[in-house]
């Protein structure tokens, strides 16, 4: 698969460099070419690097990698991306990183959607980038699950393909417009463990999890 990255910070460089070991064929672009250039190198397996055009005329599949703030110019820098598969992996929090800049709005995949009109799927935004450094993430002998929240069939597909070859399992986290829980979530996750609280602890296993969600609620008297 021909992957272009948009972005060449520590997201970036964790999953780039797995998918390259992979055997995909990946271009990292930067607003700082030689930046891209730089990290292209380290990763090796024929990654290469250069402006956020080029890698974005490059990929099949495309991965936003920045802040939450350099999103509008990193797009722009790119070009046209309309009908693109575009992975959102970004995080539109603000410090103390508890909080969401697009509290009360749409979600950061949305607007990245509807400025852009690629098939945005966010995926990948739950996890530290020294997660995706692992080979593979595993945690209790169990793979790592990574929700997706998209709309377009074609490019979720995609994803999960790049899922899997991190050694992780792909789930279903649903249409774009919930891709804004998956935000959500993560800024909830980093308050918690700020706190020094264990997130993985707050959810019992499916078998327990109650009946059908549709009929039940966990406040009902």
């Amino acid at each position: 698969m021909r992957i272009g990255v948009l972005g060449a910070g520590n997201m970036a460089d964790a999953l780039a460099t797995q998918w390259a070991r992979k055997g995909h064929e990946v271009r990292i672009g930067a607003r700082t070419p030689a930046k891209a250039v730089a990290l292209a190198e380290r990763i090796g397996h024929g990654a290469a690097g250069g402006t956020l055009r080029e890698a974005a005329e490059h990929g099949g599949v495309l991965l936003l990698a920045v802040w939450h703030e350099g999103v509008e110019d990193v797009l722009r820098a790119a070009g046209p991306l309309d009908g693109r598969v575009l992975i959102d992996c970004t995080n539109p929090m603000e410090p103390p990183f508890e909080r969401l800049k697009t509290e009360g709005g749409p979600s950061a995949a949305r607007r990245i959607a509807d400025a852009t009109g690629a098939r945005v799927v966010k995926a990948f935004n739950l996890c530290h980038e020294s997660v995706w450094r692992m080979e593979p993430p595993e945690f209790g002998g169990r793979p790592l699950g990574v929700p997706l929240c998209g709309d377009d069939a074609e490019a979720l597909a995609a994803v999960r393909a790049l899922v899997a070859d991190l050694g992780c399992v792909p789930m279903d986290g649903g249409g774009l417009e919930r891709a804004g829980l998956l935000e959500a979530a993560a800024a909830f996750v980093v308050g918690l463990l700020v706190a020094g609280e264990d997130p993985s602890a707050m959810l019992p296993p499916p078998a327990h999890a109650g009946g059908d969600p549709r009929r039940t609620s966990v406040c009902e008297g």
